[in-house]
């Protein structure tokens, strides 16, 4: 193959020569938009392909999750992994010491948080019937839209059976919870030990990718994907993670002013759920709307949390952080959304977490193929 085809055409394709008006069409799109034009074929394929590896992730979920979340932290750890490597660290003592910081971190928040966490499940019981008392002026609106909605349902279904009473046996809470602890204690072993291995082996499947690419674009194209994510998803989640940060503290003296009590507790919820887009403050702003109606007597002031809560994120979210990653990020906010409630449907909260960073990454990667480049163009905002 001569270099002029290899540069007109994508490396792993068939190549068929175009009639005269058919190069001269494409080459006169090409000039118009800057993409090529898609293959049909290729795309029916290539989305065979991906309902099936989807369906691959969905099915072995409890094996692919730990294995991405450990791909995504060895990006963010790379650069500290450099840092301690130029300190003359050898490698496999600075990956066990990042690693060692890293999950100490998530022990001794939870250690900090079970305290206070565990009270005010405590005094959850207590205080439901008082929060009904705090809400009840809702009562008489839900009544008449139930009874609209049950109006409407005898119109349009009309008389219709009883249903059957029928007998639900499950396995026990406490079976669940096991279930539930075991799952995720085999989790975070399966990251760390993959994390590890990957931090451990540094460039060596770049390396090997590169070695056995056939040209040398497409080994330049390799160096070039590999590198822009590390930088980008890097600095994404970094960035996130400071604002974060911000967020908490705001978010804690706010709760200490107010006067709703254990405020590292409060900083802490809203920088966890501020790492969700958009479904994370969305549960955060009803999380302090309730914890304001069972701490504080005032019914106006009790709503204020909630606001200032409000307030912090809009800053955060639709001024600061936008400000800082618009020159990395550039993702439509409705691919998104989307990207955000199948990734959770497909992993629960921890997929929601990495929805946006994946995001960026199909970018990353579309952006710099010349068959997907119309794919990355779409997902741009």
């Amino acid at each position: 193959m001569t270099d002029e085809a290899e540069a007109r055409h994508p490396v792993g394709l068939v190549l068929i020569d175009d009639p005269p008006d058919a190069t001269a069409a494409t080459a006169a799109e090409h000039a118009e938009n800057g993409h090529p034009t898609p293959d049909l074929k290729n795309i029916f394929l290539g989305g065979l392909f991906l309902l099936a590896l989807l369906a691959a992730c969905y099915a072995a979920a409890e094996i692919v999750l730990p294995i991405v979340v450990a791909f995504v932290l060895m990006l963010v750890l790379q650069p500290a992994m450099r840092l301690l490597q130029r300190l003359h660290l050898p490698r496999a003592i600075a990956a066990i010491l990042l690693i060692l910081v890293l999950f100490a971190a998530l022990a001794g928040l939870v250690t900090i948080l079970s305290g206070p966490a565990a009270t005010w499940a405590q005094k959850l019981p207590e205080t439901i019937p008082k929060l009904e008392e705090r809400l009840r002026f809702l009562s008489k609106p839900i009544a008449a839209f139930q009874k609209l909605v049950s109006h409407a349902e005898t119109l349009t279904q009309g008389a219709a059976p009883a249903p059957m009473p029928v007998a639900v046996e499950g396995t026990g809470l406490s079976q669940r919870l096991l279930e539930g602890t075991r799952s995720v204690v085999t989790g975070l072993l399966e990251t760390m030990l993959v994390l590890f291995f990957l931090l451990l082996s540094g460039d060596t499947f770049l390396r090997r990718l590169v070695e056995v690419l056939p040209s040398f674009k497409n080994k330049r194209q390799a160096v070039e994907i590999s590198q822009q994510i590390e930088s980008d998803i890097s600095a994404y989640l970094t960035t996130i993670t400071l604002m974060n940060i911000a967020v908490g503290v705001a978010t804690g003296t706010v709760a200490a002013v107010c006067g709703l009590g254990d405020p590292v507790l409060w900083g802490t919820v809203a920088l966890l759920l501020n790492y969700v887009p958009i479904l994370g403050p969305t549960i955060g702003v009803v999380v302090f709307l309730l914890v304001g109606l069972l701490s504080i007597d005032t019914l106006w002031v009790a709503f204020l949390p909630a606001g200032l809560y409000l307030g912090i994120h809009i800053i955060e979210g639709e001024t600061v952080t936008p400000m800082l990653l618009a020159r990395r990020f550039t993702i439509n906010p409705v691919l998104v959304i989307v990207s955000l409630v199948f990734w959770y449907w497909m992993w629960g909260v921890p997929g929601a977490i990495l929805s946006t960073p994946m995001l960026a990454i199909t970018k990353i990667i579309c952006d710099r193929i010349q068959s997907l480049s119309a794919f990355g163009h779409f997902i741009e905002g």
